[in-house]
């Protein structure tokens, strides 16, 4: 994800980094624990059956009781881990890179006490209610990692951030179903995609496009060509927040010539 190129002198309004990175952290991807160097678990990669990352940052996961991370943690001093929480935030549809954007959270990794993590189950079960929770106490374990820096690595370049940054910020609105919508772009109106070529740059034209993003300032595509791709947004005429409002601008975008920018 190297920093994407400009043209016409100036790059299209993108969400901010703490925006983009609440976006990810909302998508809810794939996480991976890397826990640090001297708990005996370095160099292992680990898989939580369960992430949420929280609007202030905090994360809470889950873990099996056998597994050693949860040991090393209660072993740890003032029971606390060092660990750095990668989440990544797959493409839509399926390209050559299927990631396209990753968010790594770094802090302290804490197992809850059974009547905290009951607690923190019932309030995390009101965001995002999921049968793994039953099993705390009896088999997973819940942790919870406090957040001290967020690094956000996407297109539009790569950022650090503080928690209270992060915490300020909010998911784009469209989060939550932009990643079926573009899914049924690319299957069911694989026209409508190939109306875009015309605002990218000449020299990508003939490659093949595929639908890669949506927020509230514009379309993000993936443009897949021989030995190389290309990432470009394209921009909306002004900032949306509604379905209503999106879907003007859509319309508008199939017919008039937007700037775009490509890496």
């Amino acid at each position: 994800m190297s920093e994407p190129e400009v043209c016409a002198g100036r790059r299209p309004p993108a969400p901010t980094p703490a925006e983009r990175a609440r976006t990810i952290a909302a998508r809810g991807g794939k996480a991976t624990l890397l826990p640090w160097v001297g708990y005996g678990t370095e160099g292992n990669r680990v898989l939580p059956l369960l992430h949420h990352v929280h609007a202030d940052g905090t994360t809470s996961l889950l873990l099996d009781d056998k597994h050693p991370l949860v040991e090393s943690a209660w072993l740890a001093p003032r029971d606390e881990l060092t660990v750095m929480l990668e989440l990544a935030d797959p493409a839509p549809v399926p390209l050559r890179e299927p990631v396209r954007g990753l968010l790594w959270i770094t802090g302290w990794l804490r197992p809850l006490e059974p009547t905290a993590a009951r607690q923190r189950a019932v309030e995390l079960a009101k965001d995002r209610p999921d049968p793994r929770l039953l099993d705390i106490g009896y088999g997973s374990t819940l942790l919870r990692l406090s957040p001290a820096s967020l690094v956000l690595a996407d297109a539009e370049g790569t950022q650090s951030m503080r928690p209270a940054t992060f915490a300020e910020a909010v998911p784009d609105p469209f989060h939550s179903y932009e990643n079926g919508w573009l899914r049924h772009l690319e299957l069911s109106h694989p026209d409508v995609v190939g109306l875009l070529a015309k605002h990218l740059p000449e020299r990508l034209r003939g490659g093949h496009i595929r639908p890669l993003g949506l927020d509230r300032f514009g379309l993000r595509l993936r443009v897949e060509m021989l030995g190389d791709d290309h990432d470009v947004r394209l921009a909306f005429s002004r900032t949306v927040h509604t379905q209503e409002e999106l879907a003007a601008e859509l319309r508008q975008l199939l017919g008039c010539p937007f700037l775009a920018h490509a890496k």
